[in-house]
């Protein structure tokens, strides 16, 4: 199972991502300063902001080995399913009577 989601303006080191009783959790914090000085004046503004989702994750995944990768303003988090939870096919034979 592969879950993606946006989160522009976020480090990677301001996440957290946890899954905890087949509820996938995401959260982050964002922090921004900005500072412009001219000749008569100086304007500085500070913005902060967090946000969090939860999903609930189908049953069988093995979330102790989940895996999660960012890259241009994109979380990916990757989860396996359980030997266990994969489909198996079962062949059928037939009785002579």
């Amino acid at each position: 199972m592969v879950v993606k989601t946006s989160v522009p303006g976020v480090k990677p080191e301001e996440l957290n991502v946890t899954i905890t009783g087949g509820t996938l959790t995401i959260k982050g914090e964002i922090k921004a300063e900005e500072r412009v000085e001219k000749a008569n004046y100086i304007r500085q503004e500070r913005r902060h902001s967090s946000f969090q989702r939860s999903v609930h994750l189908p049953d069988g995944l093995e979330a102790d080995k989940a895996e999660a990768t960012f890259k241009d303003g994109v979380l990916t988090l990757k989860v396996r399913r359980s030997e266990a939870a994969k489909p198996r096919t079962i062949k059928v034979e037939a009785k002579k009577s």
